[in-house]
């Protein structure tokens, strides 16, 4: 509830609160703050005193507030001063104010004592921005909220707060030190040393009565009863008189006078008590309204945090039972493993054996046949004939027959150094690389879902180079393989790479890679040339496309590969472009904050482009000032850059300001629309191009949808805004359920 009791310029709790026509609540210290004097205008109640000694005191501060500031900033110049008004064309601007409340609100100061001989004022709500011109009585005639002065006096009460913050000395020329007390005739504080300098206690100030600064604050003045014992309220323009009676034509309690003779004479007044018992009885109606949604939200929070418990443990167990699965394939790999290396372990055995024994059958013979030939040699070097010719005959056969075991049978290994054992893990490799969970449409920017198994009826038609028939020669290149791991689909592109299983005779000159429509269709061809990687862009969101690729040589155009089926983003994905923006166009926060150095409006697009199907996307307003006129929508990429979006024909958006919004396109402004934007409010943008619809929400209060005749191609989002607003985009976004049944209703 605190926050409902602080001042929305100072950020205090409220003190001494009125009560503005919008209904909204400010301390009458910063009422006097924010007051502008216009050209026919009267000095605000600061300048002319408060009346008695405490409006004295406070013109006072203000003035010496004046002064000290003068340094700082020139006072607003009020013939430049141009207040919004609710009956303007949708274009309103104010000159903003260099001063800041601790709050972060604008507020507009005082004019010097120089420019006081003016006669009116007025004051702009801190909150809403209306403008409310005071009559001669100036704030005075503001209400005071007495039932919020009593609510937070009770709150002050039960929170052990002090009524208002440390009171300096009022006295002090510099560095005011804290006061130490208040007088109450004065209306002025004192730290001690002033008040034995400027108010001793002898004399005519000896009968002043000093209090402390805090039991000076509470009551909102010094010796007024507490907020619990207060007087009943009375007429400003009859002070003697309560109010007894209320008006409902101008909803604001009177007193019997103002009924009978004033100027609610001729205005429908009923008794104060009945009312008071009719909107007690309106308001807590209401409020069990609001109670039983709070009691919705309650729940509705305790089931979310129940929901993070079980997301905890659903997601251990999950990936427990991921861990034991992938351990039992690893497992089985590893079992499968050790037979194929026992099989590998057997035939290198089996050669290692066959090998062995041909090599030592080897070295027998040739041992043996090296002896024979070295005593043959002896033989031959004998002279002696009747001993040569009594050995010769044996000698000739046995040499003979050495010649025969060398023949070429027996000079060839019996096993060869290959292994004829050939694993092909292709198979096993893709089925790997395609383990995904079952699930409907979980790959949105990730792998590719599925790669079917039967080939391309176009394949089977073209001719084998291996039938009869068939002369023989350089065949044409194989069906390329599409490698899984290395493909990828992201927003509205698809990433495919590709590779050949083995060298082949004629080299390879190219590929063919083709897509389908995303509807099934016909094929056409998106990349021809050497490399084996290939993105397509612009693809349509949400859509499943078919995809092949064949390679091609001199003899010809080989088969096509098995298809692969992409599945694009379901939602858009997308940030600011840089390169295509304004030049007065600053992005920040990766792209997605945009911002403007100008005072004219500037066009900047986004890197997404739409053709087709719903999509959904939000921007948050992170800083809106002096009221001006972003637009948001759609745009082609050629739109002018540098005027409010929608003033050419290439742009279809929606203008608006703090109060309403219209849409544009062509310069033509339709479908007016109440409700507009403010520091903090969101704006979603629903595009059907199925129904060429376009739809606004702006904090889920709709505005259109409005229909477009021509809205048809490829289109892009697009912004537009000026140095007075800074925006932050949001995508990759559902259309959230509510909105698109409130959208398709209408």
């Amino acid at each position: 509830m605190e926050e409902e009791l602080k001042c929305p310029v100072c950020g205090s709790l409220f003190k001494e609160p009125v009560l503005l026509p919008c209904s909204h609540n400010v301390c009458l210290a910063c009422a006097r703050s924010i007051s502008v004097h216009t050209p026919d205008g009267e000095p605000s109640a600061a300048g002319a005193g408060g009346g008695g000694g405490g409006g004295a005191a406070a013109a006072q501060q203000q003035q010496g507030r004046a002064s000290a500031a003068g340094s700082d900033y020139d006072y607003l110049d009020v013939d430049k001063m141009s207040l919004y008004s609710e009956t303007d064309s949708g274009y309103g601007s104010y000159t903003p104010c260099q001063l800041k409340s601790p709050n972060g609100v604008r507020v507009f100061p005082a004019p010097p004592q120089q420019q006081q001989q003016q006669r009116l004022c007025s004051l702009t709500c801190p909150l809403c921005h209306r403008s409310v011109s005071l009559d001669e009585r100036g704030l005075r005639g503001l209400p005071r909220n007495r039932l919020l002065e009593a609510i937070v006096a009770r709150y002050r009460q039960t929170r052990g707060a002090p009524a208002s913050g440390a009171a300096k000395c009022q006295l002090c020329d510099r560095n005011p030190a804290d006061a130490a007390v208040m007088c109450e005739q004065c209306d002025v504080f004192y730290c001690n040393a002033c008040q034995q300098r400027c108010h001793p206690s002898r004399g005519p100030l000896a009968k002043h009565r000093l209090l402390p600064p805090a039991q000076a604050g509470q009551g909102g003045q010094a010796g007024q009863p507490p907020a619990t014992a207060r007087k009943p309220a009375t007429c400003a323009e009859h002070e003697a008189e309560n109010f007894v009676m209320y008006c409902c034509h101008c909803r604001a309690p009177v007193c019997a006078k103002c009924a009978e003779d004033g100027r609610h004479a001729k205005h429908d007044v009923k008794p104060i008590a009945l009312m008071w018992k009719q909107h007690k009885c309106q308001l807590s109606q209401a409020l069990n309204g609001v109670s039983d949604k709070a009691k919705d939200a309650k729940e509705f929070l305790v089931h979310l945090k129940n929901m993070l418990q079980q997301i905890q443990e659903n997601g251990v167990e999950l990936e427990a039972c991921l861990v034991a699965q992938c351990d039992a394939l690893i497992e089985a790999l590893t079992r499968q493993k050790a037979k194929l290396l026992t099989k590998v372990t057997k035939e290198k055995d089996y050669k290692l054996k066959v090998a062995r024994d041909q090599i030592t059958h080897c070295t027998m013979r040739l041992r043996q046949t090296t002896g024979m030939m070295e005593y043959c040699l002896e033989v031959l070097k004998e002279n002696d004939p009747s001993g040569f010719l009594q050995i010769s005959d044996a000698l000739i056969k046995r040499v003979a027959s050495s010649q025969d075991q060398w023949v070429k049978g027996n000079l060839e290994a019996k096993v060869g150094p290959d292994f004829q054992l050939t694993l092909n893990t292709d198979l096993l490799q893709q089925t790997i690389l395609q383990l995904d969970f079952c699930q409907a449409n979980d790959a949105q920017d990730g792998p590719l879902l599925k790669q079917t198994q039967q080939a391309s009826g176009c394949a089977e038609a073209e001719t084998d180079p291996q039938s009869p028939g068939v002369e023989s020669g350089p065949p044409v290149p194989p069906a390329p393989f599409l490698q899984l791991e290395k493909c990828c689909s992201g927003n509205n592109s698809a990433t495919l790479a590709w590779r050949v299983a083995a060298p082949q005779v004629a080299p390879i000159e190219g590929y063919i890679l083709e897509l389908d429509d995303g509807n099934g269709g016909q094929y056409r061809e998106v990349y021809v040339g050497k490399e084996t990687v290939c993105t397509v862009d612009g693809l349509h969101f949400n859509s499943v496309y078919n995809t092949r690729v064949k390679a091609y040589n001199v003899v010809g155009v080989g088969p096509y590969s098995k298809t692969v089926v992409l599945r694009t983003s379901d939602v858009a994905r997308f940030a600011f472009d840089p390169t295509s923006a304004h030049r007065d166009i600053v992005l920040t926060n990766e792209n997605l904050t945009v911002s403007c150095n100008s005072y004219d409006d500037r066009v900047v697009l986004g890197t997404a482009a739409f053709s087709k199907g719903v999509h959904y996307w939000e921007i948050l307003i992170d800083r809106y000032d002096n009221h001006p006129d972003p637009a948001f929508g759609i745009a082609r990429i050629n739109t002018v850059k540098d005027m409010m979006l929608g003033k050419d024909d290439k742009a279809w958006a929606m203008y608006v300001d703090n109060n309403r919004s219209w849409f544009m396109h062509n310069n033509s402004h339709t479908n007016r629309a109440e409700g507009g934007i403010t520091k903090g409010s969101t704006v979603g943008i629903l595009l059907d191009l199925t129904k060429r619809t376009m739809t606004f929400f702006i904090n889920n209060q709709q505005h259109g949808p409005t229909a477009f005749e021509n809205l048809e191609g490829v289109f892009v989002p697009a912004v537009s805004l000026n140095r007075n607003v800074q925006v932050t985009l949001s995508t990759g976004l559902d259309v959230p359920r509510d909105l698109k049944q409130l959208a398709t209703s209408n």
